[in-house]
């Protein structure tokens, strides 16, 4: 019998954070896995590459945290640098969790991906199929098959495969919708100057790209991450050229143009879709599941999807477990784990979403920024919204904006 012949337990499709997440933690629990990805690594990832502190939560549980604080193809990262509209900033530490470790990192996905998939090469559970494009996805006899220039069979397929996900196409009939999605623009720089010493994340809120902002991420070796997102529906009904108004701010902006007079982009400029998590929708089905971006579970205020992706990669590796155990994976099984990842995600994204919108008010980011830069208590609200929810909701209450004006 053939690799290509052989019957897997489970079929987990997209070798990306979501993916290897889900295929290791069932490996580890013995279970046979086949992943697959049509890229061979390493490979690129258009992405603003922040990782958040809930990536170093993930790979604490996959016992691999250890091994990444000594990867070296990353950068340290502390906190955020906000710019409010009328170009005041604010900075705001990562809250500390667990060690004295950084809280966060910046390293670049052909890195951090190629670094997570090298241990599915190791692991004798994981069967690993590189650079073989899905054409389409049959359920013949109780079972799940994978087609493409060789055939994969198994019990249940998780859609691992992004924000164009063939599983969620074919199996959730998920479809792009412009009003929980973003456009997303990224270029690699050189030498970008007036980046912090403590590598602080720049998320630019400026009018010219409301709903959404541009970024300049730090990388190793004086690279920085340098990128554009918004909206897409704001996007298109402004019919705005992501590409020309990206140029425009490093060009022409008076916080940012003299940063890059003396920097050199190193590649060019790259283009990707952001499917938000500002809506519900419904992620698995008879013998299928999807996590990550081809879940849709993406941060609608902040835009980021690691760590998300990677929490729904573990909880969808125990929903299975439980599947395979029951020798269970009806539409009516399955359907726990969309129960199960949006009693996790949803209030942090439910939050995210009303914050996003309250992005249109230019004025009120613009009093928040003012008012924690000239009030310590405000400031060390803020900062403590970033890892309550609870905390968090008070950004979303008029009363919250009401007290800082008049108060």
């Amino acid at each position: 019998m053939s690799l290509s012949e052989k019957f897997h337990e489970v079929i987990v499709l997209g070798a990306g954070p979501a993916g290897c997440t889900c295929a290791l933690h069932l490996a580890n629990r013995g279970v046979d896995v086949c992943l697959i990805d049509r890229a061979v690594f390493p490979r690129d990832k258009i992405c603003g590459d922040a990782l958040s502190g809930s990536v170093k939560f993930e790979l604490r549980k996959l016992d691999l945290l250890d091994e990444f604080l000594r990867f070296n193809l990353k950068l340290d990262a502390w906190g955020i640098r906000f710019f409010a509209p009328d170009h005041q900033s604010l900075d705001v530490a990562f809250p500390l969790r667990y060690d004295q470790a950084a809280p966060g990192w910046i390293c670049r996905r052909t890195d951090f991906d190629n670094f997570l998939v090298d241990r599915i090469r190791e692991h004798p559970r994981i069967h690993l199929v590189e650079g073989m494009a899905c054409r389409e996805i049959a359920s013949p006899n109780g079972s799940i098959e994978v087609r493409g220039s060789k055939t994969f069979r198994g019990r249940v397929i998780v859609g691992a495969d992004g924000a164009q996900s063939v599983v969620g196409r074919q199996l959730a009939g998920m479809a792009v919708d412009l009003v929980h999605h973003s456009a997303g623009l990224r270029q690699y720089y050189k030498n970008v100057s007036g980046l912090s010493e403590s590598n602080l994340i720049e998320l630019h809120f400026y009018r010219e790209v409301l709903p959404g902002y541009f970024w300049i991420f730090p990388l190793p070796d004086n690279y920085a991450n340098v990128g554009i997102g918004m909206l897409s529906s704001a996007v298109s009904k402004k019919r705005v050229n992501l590409r020309a108004r990206m140029i425009e701010i490093i060009q022409t902006h008076p916080n940012v143009a003299h940063r890059f007079a003396g920097a050199k982009p190193v590649d060019g400029v790259h283009g990707f879709g952001l499917p938000m998590g500002s809506v519900k929708r419904k992620i698995s089905g008879e013998r299928f599941l999807l996590v990550g971006d081809a879940a849709s579970l993406i941060d609608p205020f902040s835009g980021e999807g690691i760590g998300n992706a990677m929490t729904s990669g573990r909880l969808a590796a125990l929903h299975l477990l439980e599947c395979i155990e029951k020798d269970d994976f009806s539409k009516r099984q399955m359907a726990h784990y969309d129960k199960i990842i949006y009693e996790k995600l949803w209030p942090v994204l439910k939050v995210s979403y009303s914050m996003q919108k309250l992005v249109k008010y230019p004025w009120l980011f613009n009093l928040v920024v003012r008012k924690a830069n000239k009030n310590r208590a405000v400031h060390d609200l803020i900062l403590s919204m970033f890892d309550n929810t609870s905390l968090k909701k008070v950004l979303t209450r008029p009363g919250f904006y009401i007290d800082l004006f008049f108060k």
